[in-house]
């Protein structure tokens, strides 16, 4: 690992402070005031703290989200206050989106077997859009306050000492049983954006380990308990299914179609497609937005979260399996989908091939990255610090059994500049699976644009034997 030289100042931090001048200085109104506001002090407070506190890494994201209001508040700035006042906000909003990608890039440590990103412009854009959306995570995200902290990590105690109890550390497959396939299964046609699909539901069936806390709480979600999954298919002879896992915070059509083209996937390579849903993610969601208590919340959630996914996952393939005849299937799955991916080939061997494409590994890690300090603190006074939330989400890791899969029949893709999921996460996947790892130069959120996954894809399919058209 090669970390950076320490500054004692940043120098880009000067541009998101001229940026928030930009939009706070103007005295054109009240109407100009309110769209100023949200961008202008953000990006002001921003690069104050990027000058005096550099290194944390929620500054850049939460610079990158303000340059992205801004970028958005251009138009209605524009009418409320007159057209070079906005349009020198816009260009230091742009400015400061762009050193946010360029400043989160320079800090951060390169690992010693991961190909250095290329720095220019282009690179900047990718991290930025990575840094933005990290700031709307962050910045969205609930955290146990008050008396909930002190609960949780007291029942992080009580997890981690049954899981200990039960042997579950040394063989997690004892908290995962294979799943029948659904007894009765509810099919209906649907139509997004000129796409003809299939939307199959059934019940879960997933009931939480009671001698795990929090598993009542869990048991409660209603919205929950039904599985979503949609399906493309071919008529006439059989064809392979790709397996298809979603991202964080996504699950609806519009999203998860625009990850997984139908047009390239389904009508030009010509596999049958099975898209599932993710617990707690889009018609199965508890709260506002899709994935709400996934990743936030109560920290411990996520055992169940990451139980219930990997029994849905396998639940599905039943169905499939038994009314499929001897179906093929390869899996692929991107970022949250990418562990899902990984974690499924540690529990199912009649795969022909497992994809995880920008995978996270560790949440432990990934997550107590962003948690603010007073919290981590107190986590770590009261016993819960990053390698004991670690050892309690070994139960649902996908670097905790050895695949089932041959080397052969699993890839990895990867972003040299991933700000998302840090590089590492899937450098760890690659030597517990004892496979190299793709590598593209972008970001996480630039993954659309790559041609690395369509390239590994096709050669996972050629390799297994799928005609491809």
């Amino acid at each position: 690992m090669q970390l950076p030289p320490p500054r004692q100042w940043e120098p880009l931090s000067f541009v998101p402070i001229l940026a928030g001048l930009c939009w706070l200085l103007p005295d054109a109104g009240g109407g100009w005031l309110l769209w100023a506001l949200p961008p202008g002090v953000l990006l002001l407070s921003c690069g104050t703290a990027l000058l005096l506190f550099p290194g944390d890494p929620r500054i850049s994201a939460y610079m990158a989200l303000a340059g992205f209001l801004g970028v958005l508040f251009f138009l209605p700035a524009w009418i409320a206050g007159g057209f070079w006042p906005a349009l020198l906000a816009l260009a230091g909003s742009a400015a400061s989106f762009m050193a946010a990608g360029r400043a989160a890039l320079t800090r951060e440590p390169q690992g010693l077997e991961v190909p250095a990103p290329e720095r220019g412009p282009r690179m900047d854009l990718k991290v930025g859009m990575d840094e933005a959306v990290l700031g709307y995570f962050v910045g969205g995200a609930r955290m146990p306050a008050g008396e909930q902290a002190l609960q949780v990590c007291r029942q992080a105690e009580q997890m981690l000492a049954a899981i200990r109890q039960r042997g579950l550390d040394r063989d997690p497959a004892a908290l995962h049983p294979e799943p029948p396939a659904p007894a009765r299964a509810y099919i209906q046609k649907a139509r997004h954006r000129g796409q003809d699909h299939e939307v199959l539901r059934f019940d879960s069936g997933f009931v939480p380990d009671a001698g795990l806390p929090g598993a009542a709480a869990w048991n409660a979600h209603e919205r929950n308990r039904e599985c979503h999954v949609r399906l493309l298919r071919h008529p006439g002879p059989p064809r392979p299914w790709l397996l298809c896992i979603h991202g964080y915070r996504m699950g609806t059509p519009w999203l998860d179609f625009s990850l997984f083209s139908p047009r390239w996937l389904h009508h030009r390579l010509g596999f049958n497609l099975i898209l599932p849903v993710l617990p707690l993610h889009g018609p199965r969601r508890i709260a506002a937005r899709s994935g709400d208590h996934y990743l936030d919340g109560d920290p411990l959630d996520l055992v169940h979260a990451q139980s219930q996914a990997l029994w849905d996952l396998r639940r599905s393939l039943a169905w499939l399996r038994q009314n499929e005849g001897r179906a093929r299937v390869g899996v692929m799955g991107y970022s949250l989908g990418g562990y899902n991916a990984a974690l499924l080939a540690s529990y199912e061997r009649e795969l022909d091939f497992t994809l995880a494409v920008i995978p996270v590994t560790d949440f432990a890690s990934a997550l107590m990255r962003f948690v603010p300090p007073g919290h981590l603190r107190y986590y770590r006074e009261h016993g819960l610090d990053e390698q004991r939330y670690r050892d309690i989400l070994q139960v649902v890791s996908p670097l905790a059994r050895a695949p089932l899969l041959p080397r052969e029949r699993l890839h990895l893709v990867a972003a040299a500049a991933d700000r998302i999921v840090l590089p590492d996460h899937p450098q760890r996947l690659a030597r517990h699976w004892g496979v190299p790892v793709t590598w593209y130069q972008g970001s996480h959120l630039s993954i659309r644009y790559e041609r690395e996954p369509g390239l590994v894809l096709r050669h996972a399919a050629a390799a297994a034997g799928w005609p491809l058209a």
